[in-house]
């Protein structure tokens, strides 16, 4: 889990990047895949949808909300915003996403995607499972090169900060691997 916090939290941190406003809207498909107790797993399909990345002054606004109330903050400042896209997982339906950014990395781009809503909370039938509550949140990276791509979605999330820098915690012990990232044509 750790890992994951350390990851999201740098990716988090591409709201204070330079942000590109994409030109049209792009679909991509994937195969989200979570380890279960053992050896065993589970895999569902996965279409994110990307009508606009926000522009520099949208994500800065969101970033100094967040700076400035904490998660609670940044639900205020993304009541009203136009939907950035969506996020399905499997057969159910489509959550709004409320931001996204993209910046260029080595390996090509990186999108990141925020719905300020839960898609689903994983390992909450479980006899031992935590409150949901403060798992307000669903963030969804792609790391898209020439050859596809990758990336992991936490599909009901708790954000804060910790030493100055974003920490996604995610509700699941194991977040969803995204593979087999791919442009739907």
């Amino acid at each position: 889990m750790n890992g994951l916090r350390m990851k999201c939290s740098m990716v988090l941190g591409a709201l204070a990047c330079v942000v590109t406003v994409a030109a049209a809207a792009e679909t991509f498909t994937a195969t989200a895949t979570v380890k279960t107790a053992g050896t065993s797993g589970a895999t569902a399909p996965v279409t994110v949808t990307v009508d606009r990345t926000m522009s520099q002054a949208e994500a800065d606004k969101l970033l100094a909300a967040f700076k400035s109330g904490g998660a609670a903050g940044l639900r205020k400042a993304l009541q009203g915003v136009k939907p950035t896209g969506s996020i399905q997982l499997g057969a159910g339906p489509a959550t709004p996403t409320r931001l996204a950014v993209e910046r260029q990395t080595d390996k090509g781009r990186l999108i990141t995607m925020v719905s300020d809503t839960p898609i689903l909370h994983l390992g909450a039938g479980l006899p031992d499972a935590k409150p949901k509550e403060g798992f307000d949140f669903a963030v969804l990276d792609l790391e898209l090169g020439s050859g596809g791509g990758s990336g992991m979605l936490t599909p009901a999330a708790k954000v804060t900060v910790k030493g100055g820098a974003f920490v996604v915690e995610g509700y699941s012990t194991e977040p969803l691997h995204l593979t087999a990232v791919k442009a739907k044509k």
